[in-house]
């Protein structure tokens, strides 16, 4: 059964109706309407009564995080691309920080129109996991324990943009900056890393080598070997730390390859370069999503609950992709990672793009 609105047809069926009804009906096109756009068929305009727990959200939060994204430059990329003016309407009008929750909930209803998303099959439900930024040991000299290097972008016309991980790694095609185990580096995105002498230093994503992640948890399962407690990070690292031979295996079979640059200062900081919010921050997959936009989701969390939220799409992730995948941010350190390890639930996902603009510019 087709999901999407054929918004012409909608049109003719409504002038229709006023003529018959001789009603108030404002048909007038809408201020904002792209150029040769449509709305895809993964997208289906819903009302906020649609979005399960909606009243019940605290959305202020979601508010400063989308203050974070207007701060930035938010990227007018992927296939569903929100009107440009239109977004600078919005963060041009932002209610203040004190503003009550029936307020900011006013003003997203008032300003954003909920479409449900669906993937290529049409299905209504996706899988959402979670990530959080490590506190991890590290080293400034490469030791028996500190064997991996962390490099930071090549700066000396070497390229890297398409070369396994493998080959970069034994070319040191980057300046080396620290040490760490290898292990650690599989999962790692942003990162506080403590060093020998106590130090801490923290690390943001710089950059990639644009080739695909192939996770050392997917391989295991591929290989029909399954660590004590399943495939969540945690068990997955226990399990390689003991099979040391069979990580580098793992590792080496892995060709996206991640680097980094020392930060200023201890925010975490995302594909967008905003201090990323917990629990309010979900990594999407840019190739579709416009950063920056409100995502509301509607999932479960590892022990059961009912994950509710609305959120702003900040971030990606070499395994973030489809329509309805997303990854949630759970904060810095030990508690944030034990909400992100075994996070993997099925859920609902809907974007809420501005209001006035009703079509959703396919890519070209």
């Amino acid at each position: 059964m087709k999901i999407w609105e054929n918004n012409r047809f909608l049109r003719g069926v409504l002038a229709a109706l006023c003529l018959v009804a001789i009603a108030g009906c404002d048909l007038s096109p809408s201020r904002h309407s792209g150029d040769d756009s449509v709305v895809p068929g993964n997208l289906r305009r819903v009302s906020y009564s649609d979005l399960p727990g909606w009243r019940d959200d605290d959305v202020r939060y979601a508010l400063q995080a989308f203050r974070n994204s207007c701060r930035a430059k938010i990227q007018y990329t992927g296939r569903v691309i929100p009107d440009r003016a239109l977004v600078e309407e919005k963060c041009n009008s932002l209610p203040s920080a004190s503003a009550d929750v029936a307020t900011v909930r006013a003003w997203f209803e008032s300003n954003f129109q909920p479409y449900q998303i669906y993937d290529d099959s049409y299905s209504d439900k996706g899988k959402f996991t979670g990530y959080y930024s490590p506190v991890v040991q590290a080293c400034r000299t490469q030791t028996a324990k500190c064997s991996a290097p962390i490099m930071d972008t090549p700066t000396d016309g070497r390229n890297y943009k398409g070369v396994d991980s493998k080959t970069l790694v034994k070319n040191r095609i980057g300046r080396v900056i620290y040490w760490i185990d290898p292990i650690d580096l599989q999962d790692m995105g942003s990162a506080t890393l403590i060093l020998e002498d106590g130090q801490k230093v923290k690390l943001n994503v710089a950059s990639t080598n644009d080739l695909p992640f192939n996770g050392v948890g997917s391989q295991l399962l591929k290989r029909g070997i399954k660590p004590d407690g399943g495939y969540n990070m945690k068990s997955v690292r226990a399990y390689l730390k003991q099979h040391r031979d069979l990580a580098n295996e793992l590792i080496d079979n892995n060709p996206r390859y991640v680097y980094y640059r020392e930060a200023t200062n201890f925010d975490v900081v995302g594909k967008m370069g905003v201090k990323l919010s917990k629990i309010r921050t979900l990594a999407v997959d840019d190739s579709i999503y416009t950063l920056g936009m409100p995502v509301y989701i509607s999932t479960n969390l590892s022990d059961g609950r009912k994950f509710r939220r609305l959120m702003i799409a900040q971030d990606t992730g070499g395994a973030i992709k489809g329509w309805i995948r997303g990854d949630i941010y759970f904060g810095v350190g030990d508690e944030a990672f034990e909400f992100a390890h075994g996070q993997n639930a099925r859920g609902e996902m809907f974007i809420l793009m501005p209001k006035e603009y009703e079509y959703v510019k396919p890519a070209k």
